[in-house]
């Protein structure tokens, strides 16, 4: 009776990893679960960047859906999923950028260079606005309901396949 106990703890250890392997296939390691999701947006505390108009908590509440992205020139990601910003804004999407953690005559080259995707922007050199929003790293985007309210934290880049099967959803009213 012994013997067969004595193989209960290696059961139980094989059973965790199969469930977390499991788990790492079948979950879409963009879908960062934020707290903030169905709570108003935290204070926007984003400082001027350059001659951009710059961002306030009201532009939040305007009764339109929007997206508030955080990026960084130095982001290799951010670059990556830039031209999808610029075709989002060219649909007509208001889009709200937070230049993160950068320096601000680096984030300005870099919308030079690529382009602007951003209705109105705001620079976070100290993390302090990101902080607030929970911000780990960029880029990482918030779908951000008429009343100011967060529906989904998006971490990583915003992919064609991230914008189809989660932002356009969003956008067009249903996954809220």
């Amino acid at each position: 009776m012994a013997k067969p106990l004595m193989f209960l703890p290696l059961v139980v250890i094989a059973g965790f990893v199969g469930a977390a392997f499991i788990s790492m296939e079948t979950q879409d390691p963009n879908a960062m679960p934020t707290a903030l999701a169905g709570k108003e947006a935290p204070a926007v505390t984003a400082a001027a960047l350059g001659a951009n108009p710059t961002f306030e908590d009201a532009d939040l509440r305007d009764g339109t859906i929007k997206l508030v992205n955080y990026w960084a020139s130095w982001c290799a990601p951010c670059r990556v999923e830039h031209p999808n910003l610029i075709k989002l804004r060219d649909e007509g999407v208001t889009i709200l950028g937070v230049n993160w953690k950068d320096k601000p005559d680096q984030a300005l080259v870099f919308l030079d260079e690529l382009g602007n995707p951003f209705a109105k922007l705001g620079q976070d050199p100290a993390n302090k606005m990101g902080l607030d929003w929970g911000v780990a790293g960029v880029p990482e985007t918030f779908v951000v309901d008429g009343e100011g309210r967060i529906v989904t934290r998006i971490a990583g880049p915003l992919t064609d396949k991230v914008l189809e099967e989660q932002v356009a959803p969003l956008l067009a009213g249903e996954g809220e």
